[in-house]
């Protein structure tokens, strides 16, 4: 069984809500698509699992943004403190590889909107110590930070924006992220703020669920020049399993347009700049991996498409754990 890290997902913020709502749930087990059952059975050794906010969804509550991730990130840290005996929070991959030494799967913190910090680097700063390591700058929203690509009505082109970049504060915020040691995350960034970031930092960017936007034309799928770059950058894109980011008209995720993106852009920027980055929990849409326990599926795919076992391996888990060695060491 092939050792996995999976770089984004969206099930605590979904717990959250139903613990708002005063439903019961439990990261145990439940009927979403990631549980700790459910990744022991798919060999996985990290999840990194995000502080996803909906900022249109607080604006109408009246909710600050920064106050809800707060408590989004206590009851992230109070779900994995649960079950000590099964999973850990890391912050290294020192931490995580503990963990494996002890049999626990390991859980990093991270963060999709980066409007959760309301444009001011205390909150980033507060963020980091309750363990966030990787962080995108924007969702589908613009923020204080930046801009996402537009959305598109159906038959019109799809034309990425290349005008408006980082703001002064994202350009802040993206030195120091790069300097204290957050992964600077790309996915639903615009073309515009890619480049900024590109021209800011030094060290590995990663795009941590997207594919590529030549195989299927959703503007949030990456370029092939930001293919490229991120794989100059010795950075990682994890595969986003989610059918309308893997092929134009598709009707439910497959295992065989995973692959495909992964040829491409093994093609473009090289093996090693390939993860996994499933999206779990973040799209209801039905997927041929329907959970974390299906994962070792992919590898047959993988090898009739002629990944060798040794690029498998890559893909799974060393080139994530590659780039975090780097960054957060």
């Amino acid at each position: 069984m092939y050792q996995l890290i999976d770089l984004h997902c969206d099930t605590i913020p979904n717990m959250y809500s139903d613990f708002r709502e005063g439903k019961e749930t439990s990261l145990l087990s439940n009927s979403g698509r990631i549980d700790l059952n459910r990744m022991r059975e798919g060999g996985y050794i990290c999840q990194c699992f995000s502080l996803f906010t909906h900022l249109g969804a607080l604006k109408k509550r009246g909710e600050s943004p920064f106050t809800h991730v707060l408590g989004l990130a206590d009851f992230w840290k109070a779900q994995i403190a649960e079950y000590p005996d099964i999973i850990g929070q890391v912050t290294t991959v020192e931490s995580m590889e503990e963990n494996a030494r002890m049999g626990k799967l390991s859980a990093m913190m991270t963060v999709e909107e980066g409007g959760v910090y309301e444009g001011k680097l205390e909150n980033l700063y507060a963020l980091y110590d309750k363990g966030v390591r990787m962080s995108t700058l924007t969702w589908n929203f613009a923020n204080e930070l930046g801009y996402p690509n537009p959305a598109i009505a159906p038959g019109s082109p799809r034309i990425p924006d290349m005008v408006n970049g980082l703001t002064d504060t994202g350009k802040s915020f993206v030195e120091e992220m790069e300097r204290i040691g957050i992964l600077i995350d790309v996915s639903h960034l615009n073309d515009a703020g890619i480049r900024d970031i590109f021209e800011l930092t030094h060290g590995p960017v990663i795009a941590s669920h997207s594919n590529a936007r030549t195989l299927c034309s959703h503007l949030r799928n990456l370029s092939d020049t930001n293919i490229r770059m991120i794989g100059e950058r010795g950075g990682v894109i994890g595969i986003n399993y989610f059918v309308g980011f893997l092929e134009d008209g598709g009707k439910i995720g497959r295992i065989e347009k995973m692959v495909e993106h992964m040829q491409y852009i093994k093609n473009l920027a090289g093996i090693d700049a390939i993860a996994l980055g499933s999206d779990f929990d973040g799209f209801g849409e039905p997927c041929e991996l329907s959970g974390a326990e299906k994962m070792q599926q992919l590898t047959a795919e993988m090898e009739r498409q002629g990944f060798s076992s040794a690029e498998i391996d890559k893909v799974f888990s060393l080139n994530a754990l590659r780039v975090f060695r780097s960054v957060l060491s």
